[in-house]
């Protein structure tokens, strides 16, 4: 479990990339992607809640 927020971290570049990993395009549009999927998974989470939150209001 502590891979992946570690993971996570560095596709969001919070924390920085062991350098000892090997790095091809590959894995670059590899973790291009996962960046991006994260990214908007937050966005709909945030959506949600504003919507929730508005319901109840």
């Amino acid at each position: 479990m502590k891979s992946i927020w570690r993971q996570i971290l560095q596709y969001l570049y919070i924390k920085k990339r062991d350098k000892s990993e090997p790095l091809n395009t590959n894995t670059k549009l590899m973790h291009g992607m996962n960046r991006i999927s994260i990214i908007v998974f937050l966005i709909a989470i945030i959506v949600m809640l504003i919507k929730v939150i508005r319901h109840y209001l």
